[in-house]
């Protein structure tokens, strides 16, 4: 494979949806471990944070990420707030 079609190659792997899906989870299940670590008053480590995130909040939270915004009469997402 040549340097500009790996380098394209990698540009459109970071675009897909699967990899920004990946991103943000592992986001979350960082936000996560840094939480539960500060309440064990000690680093808890990737590993149990991520478990402890699959099993307490992936299913909620892929949930709610994949949840199309309602609308009301207007037309507006309902979480959307008018100045």
């Amino acid at each position: 494979m040549s340097e500009n079609s790996a380098q394209d190659h990698d540009r459109l792997f970071q675009k897909s949806a699967l990899y920004q899906e990946f991103l943000a989870e592992r986001e979350e299940i960082l936000r996560h471990k840094w939480i539960e670590s500060e309440k064990a008053g000690h680093d808890i480590g990737f590993e149990k944070a991520l478990l402890d995130w699959i099993v307490k909040h992936r299913a909620g939270w892929r949930s709610l990420r994949h949840q199309k915004p309602q609308t009301q009469g207007n037309d507006r997402p309902n979480h959307v707030v008018a100045a």
